[in-house]
């Protein structure tokens, strides 16, 4: 390209010269390919290292243009995951990333295989491995943005730009996002997509851009295209241009991708073979040589059709904007279109004479532009304005240690008392403007009506009610403290990974909590397990859970969702029986939100109401101060055995069962057994300490200098003792305790699709009722008995 710069209204002031841009461009495309070709060179390796030469070549002009062109400091960019090693590449020309990394890609401690906030030394802002999650994550960002602008005053907070390929919006959580309500006029948002109408195994067909084009606008939003480069545009303006342009728009996806094999006479021929006469005539005096850079010349290249088509955008201030840009797959190598080229890597020769290319040779290869030079003072400018900045320490939130809302007496669901326990918390100066709540459209079914009734719900305008407002004020206004989603799990588990991240981001720190149908966890959990790879915290509420949902049927009765808490890193699960025990766990998650080494919380609640009168006789027993301390560590002792004399049995169980638990624990110790039944707070942390005890001692060879919290439980209990678990859960979930003392285990659980019915049908029909419990403590008990195998549970005897 030889045009002239043009002006425009940046950061910086006028555009750079388009060649100093494009001398940048050709050197981020050497640099993304050779740390892609380093990586795979390595001898020390006996599996496939991986890469994306091609994938990073589509977005050299899209990203050149934006980081050189169009960022300002304030900005937050999620980059497209398999372009990692061109952003990698800016940070480097720019100074924000050490020489040495460029030779560790997909390394231990080195660069990751895509962005990674957490993990890599250079990205500042999202995380991006999965597709489609980073393409809506900054979305989400710019609505905490918003949010936190109309509570705190935080001002302006720059824009959020996603890049993405086109292959990444067949993922239904991108329009579950764009369709949102809660999203709707975020005029700093925009999406930049890498339209280079190839997938991982082959040229995407038909012409779908024009769909995707009206799917966003559509859903309001505000669309540019950035189809043709301006050599193509200036060919369009002459004499039968409209010929040639009708031609380009017609042909399909495939047609068009299978001309790259093809050049000079032979390429003219075949682009002619379907073309009427004016197209033969608008491109007549082109000469061979120059056929295929003038039908090749797409706008996702052309570095100036790109800047103009962002400043559009940003013109566009109350809706958020998509540009469509147009690019090739490989784009400045020789695999360029190829429909196998996702995965495909130059040869050594190939390497080779692309550093000649661009000038360099095996000493200079790595080289930053020379000193004093253009292209070095563009890209030290570059990096002092886009520099990535240390987060500042988080502000301390004081959180008590109860809410003081509930108490140990009645009959109370642990979903019922949860509200009541956020009501509370809601009433503490200096908390509860830092509490922001939000919910899939289930808001009042997961019993946050009180706390809506309270603080409204949030929205940028104040908007009339017109509802009854007998139970529910429904009052929309910037002050609102509940973010209202639409149904949609993915969107609920990226808001809150945002709102988690808003200290980092914004410089105020949130403390997120979200509730969702339990069953409906798995749902979002793809987009769960991104915030929490990004490192954010927050608390998200499951409820109700089980088969204790027992009218709903099998299809909203969730039974695997412990053991997704129990494995996911960062996050700590637990599921509290009783209200008092929810009230501390639930203020204890929102404290720890806020420490340096904090994590996520996941607590698991139901809507079956339990006598709180246990409970109460425990806290007498034990003393509050102890139970606390228990019930944070993941268990206590409910009851205690009647009597000594028989042979002990510990009955383990969680959450909405209890009352079983202890129905059978009487009714064994009438069979002669001294059976401890233990309250199972949080599985997950029981587990994570008897689980670190065992790694400490691995590494130092010797055993732990003291029991962890679990083995003084079950050693207390009494030597030998038997196990049962009792859990509205799979059976597996908590079978592992035996292994802590070496103990037989009977797990009861669930594991089958349970059905409609009572709480009582359905608990006798999984094998949770007293009488189930009872032959399961029995079958424990006896070491000569074996479990029946076609028995609805492992609670069944022969």
């Amino acid at each position: 390209m030889t045009a002239e710069p043009i002006a425009l209204d940046f950061v910086s002031g006028e555009m750079p010269a388009t060649d100093v841009l494009e001398r940048i461009q050709r050197r981020l495309l050497w640099l993304a390919v050779r740390m892609v070709d380093v990586a795979n060179r390595s001898a020390d390796t006996e599996i496939k290292i991986g890469g994306h030469q091609a994938s990073s070549t589509s977005m050299a002009s899209i990203m050149t243009a934006l980081w050189f062109c169009h960022l300002s400091g304030a900005d937050k960019v999620a980059v497209k995951p398999h372009a990692a090693p061109l952003y990698h590449a800016i940070k480097y020309l720019c100074g924000d990333l050490d020489r040495s990394f460029l030779t560790r890609l997909r390394r231990q401690g080195g660069l990751q295989a895509y962005p990674s906030r957490t993990k890599d030394p250079d990205v500042a802002d999202y995380s991006t491995g999965s597709v489609g999650l980073g393409a809506v994550a900054p979305l989400f960002d710019a609505a905490v943005g918003r949010y936190l602008d109309a509570h705190f005053a935080v001002g302006a907070p720059g824009r959020f730009i996603a890049t993405c390929g086109d292959a990444e919006l067949d993922e239904g959580n991108v329009w579950e996002a764009v369709l949102d309500p809660a999203v709707e006029r975020l005029g700093n948002f925009l999406l930049i997509v890498d339209l280079n109408r190839q997938s991982l195994d082959r040229v995407v067909p038909d012409i779908r851009a024009g769909r995707i084009a009206a799917a966003f606008a559509n859903a309001g939003w505000h669309v540019e295209m950035a189809k043709y480069g301006r050599r193509l545009e200036a060919a369009f303006a002459r004499p039968d241009g409209d010929h040639l342009r009708r031609h380009l728009d017609a042909m399909s996806n495939e047609e068009y991708q299978s001309l790259f094999a093809y050049c000079g006479t032979e390429l003219r021929e075949r682009f002619l073979a379907r073309a009427d006469a004016g197209v033969a005539r608008a491109v007549s005096d082109v000469a061979d040589e120059e056929i295929g850079p003038l039908i090749h010349n797409l706008g996702g290249h052309d570095l100036e059709t790109l800047v103009d088509r962002y400043r559009r955008c940003d013109a566009e201030a109350d809706r958020p904007s998509v540009v469509l840009a147009y690019t090739i797959k490989g784009w400045g190598l020789p695999m360029a279109g190829d429909p196998l080229n996702h995965a495909a890597l130059l040869t050594s020769k190939q390497v080779d004479m692309l550093r000649d290319s661009v000038g360099l040779d095996p000493d200079t290869e790595w080289d930053r532009f020379g000193p004093g030079s253009p292209e070095a003072e563009l890209c030290e400018e570059v990096g002092l304005r886009l520099r990535n900045l240390s987060v500042p320490p988080r502000q301390d939130i004081a959180v008590p240690l109860s809410s003081g809302a509930v108490r140990s007496a009645g009959v109370v669901s642990t979903q019922e008392a949860f509200g009541r326990i956020l009501v509370g918390l809601g009433r503490v100066d200096g908390l509860g403007e830092r509490i922001v709540t939000t919910a899939p459209d289930v808001s009042v079914s997961t019993n946050l009506g009180g706390w809506i009734n309270a603080h409204g719900v949030f929205d940028p305008e104040a908007r009339p009610s017109f509802g009854p407002e007998r139970l529910l004020r429904w009052n929309r206004h910037p002050r609102g403290r509940h973010i209202e989603l639409g149904i949609a799990e993915m969107n609920l588990f990226l808001l809150l990974g945002q709102l988690g991240l808003a200290h980092e981001h914004h410089g105020e720190p949130l403390l997120p909590v979200g509730t969702v149908y339990d069953p409906f966890v798995l749902r979002g959990l793809d987009a769960l397990l991104y915030s929490l790879y990004s490192g954010s915290r927050f608390v998200v509420v499951g409820t109700p859970s089980g088969v204790t949902l027992a009218p709903e049927g099998g299809a909203h009765q969730s039974t695997i969702t412990p053991s997704v808490g129990l494995e996911l890193p960062g996050l700590t699960s637990s599921e509290p029986a009783f209200a008092e025990c929810l009230d501390w766990l639930l203020c204890e998650a929102l404290s720890d939100l806020g420490r340096v080494d904090g994590r996520a919380h996941y607590l698991r609640l139901s809507t079956r109401p339990i006598d709180q009168r246990p409970f109460a006789q425990a806290r007498e027993r034990l003393g509050p101060e102890q139970l606390r301390h228990d019930v944070l560590a993941g268990a206590y002792v409910l009851r205690p055995p009647g009597s000594a004399d028989g042979q002990p049995l510990v009955m383990l169980a969680s959450g909405p069962v209890m009352p079983e638990a202890l129905g059978a624990a009487a009714e064994l110790e009438e069979e002669g057994l001294a059976v401890t039944v233990i309250d199972v707070t949080s599985l997950d942390r029981l587990y994570r300490e008897w689980r670190g005890g065992l790694a400490a001692a691995a590494r130092s060879a010797q055993a732990p200098a003291r029991p962890g919290h679990l083995e003084r439980l079950l050693g207390a209990a009494g030597a030998g003792a038997s196990i049962v678990t009792v859990h509205d859960a799979a059976s597996h979930t908590m079978a592992w305790v035996g292994s802590v003392l070496g103990q037989r285990v009977v797990p009861v659980g669930v594991d089958r699709f349970g059905e409609s019915g009572t709480v009582s049908e359905v608990y006798a029909l999984v094998g949770l009722d007293v009488g189930s419990l009872v032959n399961a403590g029995l079958l424990a008990a006896s070491s000569g008995a074996t479990r029946r195998p076609d028995g609805p549970s492992s609670a069944m005897v022969p």
